[in-house]
Formats: structure tokens, sequence, C-alpha cells
């Protein structure tokens, strides 16, 4: 009786699978764009020439350079930023009506 598969089919066949393993384990997942859009300025944190990320959580541009200080970072403005929060409330307008 002859073997199912030959010992080169079950080399190839190995090697294709180690193949797509190695490519669903070894990419790194994408990362979201943390822009909070509660804060004005971002602190741009650099790991890498092309890796970096936001921490946006700062009110000032100053609260933001004391956390930037001595690190590979710089602050931004955060593109997001929705501005402050100016309406009125309920009982505001209500008020005004009478």
């Amino acid at each position: 009786m002859k073997p199912p598969h030959s010992p080169a089919r079950v080399m190839s066949l190995t090697i294709l699978v180690t193949i797509f393993a190695a490519a669903i384990v070894l990419p790194v997942p994408a990362r979201a764009q943390t822009y909070d859009p509660s804060y004005p300025v971002c602190l741009q944190i650099y790991q890498g020439i092309a890796d970096f990320y936001f921490e946006c959580g700062y009110r000032t541009m100053a609260q933001c350079a004391a956390s930037a200080s001595g690190r590979s970072a710089q602050c931004v403005v955060n593109p997001y930023y929705g501005g402050p929060k100016t309406g009125r409330s309920k009982r505001q307008k209500r008020s005004q009506e009478y």
C-alpha cells in the first residue's frame, strides 16, 4: 500500500502552514487615534521614526509642555476639539422666557 502523502508534499504543506501562521501572528494591530474632543491640546509622543501616538488631555499648551519636557514629544493643537460647552441649561432658558 502507498503512503497517502510523499515526504516532499508533507514538507511543502508544513512550510505553507508556517508562513500562514506567521502572517496572522506578526502584524501588529493598528491603534485608533486617541484624539479626545474634550481637550484643546494634545501631546504627540514619539516611540520611533514613524511610530507615535497622541495623549489628549491638556487644557493649555503650558500644561502639555510640562509633560513633554525631557521626552521625545511635542504639543499640538487638537484638530478635533469641540470647543467649550456654551449651551444654556433648561433652567436658564426657562427663566429668560418669563
